[in-house]
């Protein structure tokens, strides 16, 4: 196996990483994935994937950011030419992000983790907190960044508890959807007629297929640039 540095293959290197972290995320878990069992699959040294990533964490909190920048790329096609209405932009990402999490369990293990994760946790604070100011400030004007932030963690908490309890034939998922926004934009002061738009605007698309491409697009995407 070749050890490398911070030189020109170094991101090739981080996207062959990736592309196998993901896989095997989707296969094993997150918890049953050794840093180990990366390095063999990928032929890849162990001491590379350390400078790559540092820790396990450390590639989760990288697999995160591409996936959450992923389903917010996923929606802005989805919508292209539907709407600018920012307020229903986040109803369809956050729907395509349960229905993520409910494809499959290991990805929902893997949203329930990053949620609780000192590193994983604060890249999504960071991430959302910012999307949320652009969203609401309008609505929300007095608000700050600060006030925004404090605000997506407890918006975060709510996501993660609506992923992390899988669907039955008591907790479908339109239930779901409808609640985690019902709950959600509440935080958000959004009027009760607005949430009622946005519940039925997701409801006019097929989120269980486009979760789906989403995922293999970005396995496919990673495996190219390996």
């Amino acid at each position: 196996m070749a050890r490398i540095g911070r030189g020109k293959n170094f991101e090739k290197t981080k996207s062959k990483l990736l592309h196998t972290v993901a896989k095997m995320f989707l296969e094993r878990g997150y918890h049953k994935t050794t840093l180990r069992d990366v390095s063999e699959a990928s032929g890849v040294a162990y001491s590379s994937l350390i400078n790559v990533f540092g820790s396990k964490e450390g590639m989760l909190s990288e697999l995160v950011a591409y996936v959450l920048e992923g389903q917010f790329l996923a929606t802005e096609k989805l919508l292209s030419g539907v709407t600018e209405d920012k307020i229903l932009f986040y109803a369809a990402e956050t729907t395509l992000q349960l229905y993520m999490a409910e494809s499959h369990e290991h990805i929902r293990e893997m949203y329930s983790v990053s949620y609780s994760l000192p590193e994983t946790s604060r890249i999504i604070y960071d991430t959302i907190t910012h999307k949320l100011e652009n969203i609401f400030a309008e609505h929300l004007p007095e608000l700050e960044t600060k006030d925004f932030y404090c605000l997506e963690i407890a918006s975060g908490g709510i996501m993660r508890s609506f992923m992390t309890v899988p669907c039955d034939m008591f907790f479908t998922m339109e239930m779901k959807v409808r609640f985690f926004l019902e709950s959600t934009f509440r935080v958000y002061l959004v009027p009760e007629e607005k949430i009622a738009e946005a519940i039925a605007f997701v409801s006019k698309f097929d989120y269980k297929t486009i979760a789906e491409n989403v995922i293999s697009n970005m396995l496919a995407f990673l495996e190219s640039k390996t």
